[in-house]
């Protein structure tokens, strides 16, 4: 087991991508014996959606969300610019993803990502492009855009731009772990 622990300064690199114009492609179909549902989540509350965050991005340092108050999460959530939506199988979260609507026709997708346990079942590529299709099917989308770092897994830059991304630019970062990070959990 690898650990980086709490307290280690850990550079990376952030890629803004873009997308321009609804893809071609029809809706995925689920990868073969997968039994899930995706669910969107009416007025999550806080507690659920940092659940959800801490279980998809404990590995990938994703920390920035637990600095902001529970008040102004909560707000942000409830916003009707946001929508989350809940991947489940056999009774619990696999994964989710966010929506959110920026303005002047932009969609982000603020988070996507899988729980460990479903992390190489294929689910990973149906739930972007779910997503993906999800955003351009709101009736003003004009650009949808997305964001990955170095610290996630080691193929969510090429996934995004497999599935019709285009990278605009990248900013290089440091950070201080506020959690330990098990790098031997991350797939490559």
């Amino acid at each position: 087991m690898t650990i980086q622990t709490a307290g280690t300064e850990v550079p990376y690199t952030v890629t803004f991508l873009e997308m321009d114009a609804c893809p071609s492609w029809d809706w995925p179909h689920l990868p073969v014996r997968s039994q899930v549902s995706l669910l969107h989540a009416e007025a999550p509350p806080v507690w659920f959606f940092l659940c959800l965050y801490d279980a998809v991005g404990r590995d990938y340092a994703w920390e920035d969300i637990h600095k902001r108050e529970h008040d102004e999460i909560g707000e942000w959530l409830a916003a009707d610019a946001m929508s989350l939506s809940v991947l489940y199988g056999r009774g619990w979260p696999q994964g989710f993803f966010l929506l959110e609507d920026k303005g002047e026709g932009v969609v982000d997708i603020a988070y996507l990502g899988l729980v460990p346990e479903a992390v190489g079942s294929g689910l990973g590529k149906w739930m972007l492009r779910t997503a993906i299709l999800t955003a351009w099917a709101r009736p003003s989308t004009t650009k949808l855009t997305v964001n990955t770092c170095t610290l996630d897994h080691p193929r969510a830059l090429q996934t995004y731009q497999k599935s019709g991304f285009t990278p605009v630019r990248r900013e290089d970062h440091v950070r201080t772990l506020t959690r330990d990070r098990d790098l031997s959990r991350i797939q490559s």
